[in-house]
């Protein structure tokens, strides 16, 4: 229909209705009744004031005699205006807990991650070297654990004192990191999948990275079964806790007690709600066994890059602060129909991790001229025959085993605890939305 002025105006169609709303959902999830409006309001105008007085303030009062610290400060006065940008500007993601402008601040580093990759892919080797060492001076006389530890040696001597001695910082931070990893990919068989996987990766990729190189006991029992299994196991144990609860949250203004405000205020740092996640059922396409695959593939390439450029170390830990939200996002995109297109944070996680790929080929020439091609053919066979396998018994099991029809409950509490709504629904359609009464409710893990 054209309207007076020259311009064609059209009514939104219910399928657009639906596909902005959840596109919506994982890209810029909105909070939900607000009590505190102070936290929520943008203070706009109070913000500028504060960024151009501090501005001001470092610009004339500072010594700017010294060079180096000059740079550091203009570095990091950028990056601070920018993540201020990212607070103003960015999407707040699929999460509002503790708050939407943590993970703008988180997207904003990711961006800011992304450009800085960009910037020394176009470097050399001499010259990222110094960019790293301007960066961190310590990092001119460090050496690599290859250099000064042996690895996988007298495999056969066996004593509980040697067992007892790699229960250390690192056993930990496997147990923990696994822990981490179950609680946002939430399946057993995708989680000792990857687990596996990457137990191959370090056995065909010794030859170049010596400290891949572990004894049969150290890496079968410690860190396949106690270290990645115990963490896969609590983190499962964690989510079935957190899907059989029911939240109810009050406002904290309706609390009277000064123990009972604490409380909630710790609370706010725990998730809103949890969101029942099955990455197969019987019906799966051959596109989402695909993206599944390719997200296998995603997950095993960062840690991948994340072992190779051990220069880099210090910056690849960033990237666990972006994966919560790319594993959302990815799977939102990849189970739910009405979704089309991918989060922007997934978007730039997937775009960091090719180019940490890009650095690491690019800096190891010398590294990976070193490679025998055979292994990597084997390895290649090896993890598409296992994920396969995987991927097929996950199906498998969903079709024998699985629940026919999953009812989703979802009870919330108004924070003035006036009204209280439950709905029921069947979810087996869309295991990442549930059709309430009257209304479409999103179950989402917000953090």
């Amino acid at each position: 229909m054209a309207s007076g002025y020259g311009y064609e105006s059209r009514t939104i169609g219910k399928y657009d209705v639906n596909y902005r709303m959840h596109f919506r959902m994982i890209n810029e999830q909105q909070v939900e009744d607000i009590t505190l409006d102070f936290f929520y309001k943008p203070h706009t105008i109070t913000l500028l004031t504060c960024t151009v007085l501090s501005l001001m303030y470092f610009a004339f009062t500072r010594d700017e005699t010294n060079e180096d610290a000059n740079l550091w400060v203009g570095l990091i006065l950028v990056i601070s205006f920018f993540l201020v940008i990212s607070v103003l500007a960015f999407p707040n993601g699929p999460f509002t807990r503790p708050h939407p402008a943590i993970w703008r601040i988180v997207f904003g580093l990711s961006v800011l991650y992304f450009l800085f990759l960009v910037f020394i892919i176009f470097l050399n080797w001499e010259q990222v070297k110094n960019v790293m060492y301007w960066l961190d001076p310590n990092l001119r006389y460090a050496t690599r654990e290859a250099d000064i530890m042996e690895y996988a040696v007298n495999c056969h001597v066996i004593t509980w004192e040697r067992i007892l001695s790699h229960f250390d910082i690192f056993a930990f931070s496997h147990f923990w990191g696994w822990g981490m990893k179950a609680l946002l990919i939430r399946s057993y068989g995708l989680c000792w999948t990857i687990s596996i996987t990457w137990e191959l990766t370090e056995l065909f990729f010794m030859h170049l990275l010596p400290n891949f190189a572990e004894c049969w006991w150290d890496q079968l029992i410690l860190d396949i079964l106690l270290c990645n299994g115990g963490g896969i196991w609590m983190g499962m144990t964690v989510c079935r806790f957190l899907e059989m609860r029911t939240y109810h949250w009050a406002s904290i203004k309706d609390i009277h007690t000064t123990t009972g405000k604490i409380k909630r205020a710790a609370l706010q740092f725990t998730p809103a709600s949890w969101t029942y996640v099955r990455w197969f059922d019987p019906k799966s396409s051959l596109q989402r066994v695909t993206g599944v695959y390719l997200f296998m593939i995603i997950c095993s390439l960062s840690v991948v890059n994340w072992f190779t450029c051990l220069s880099f170390r210090p910056v690849f830990v960033l990237t666990c602060c972006f994966l919560p939200v790319f594993f959302r996002q990815y799977y939102a995109y990849l189970t739910d129909t009405q979704c089309k297109r991918v989060g922007t944070q997934c978007w730039v996680f997937g775009a960091i991790a090719f180019l940490e790929a890009l650095a690491c080929i690019k800096f190891g020439m010398e590294l990976f001229s070193k490679t025998q091609v055979l292994y990597v053919l084997v390895w290649l066979v090896c993890v598409a025959l296992i994920t396969f396998l995987c991927l097929y018994g996950m199906v498998w099991y969903a079709e024998i085993y699985g629940p026919k029809e999953k009812v989703c409950r979802h009870t919330r509490l108004d924070m003035n605890y006036t009204s209280l709504t439950t709905g029921w629904s069947c979810c087996n359609h869309s295991p990442y939305t549930c059709t309430f009464i009257h209304r479409l409710e999103h179950i989402s893990l917000e953090l």
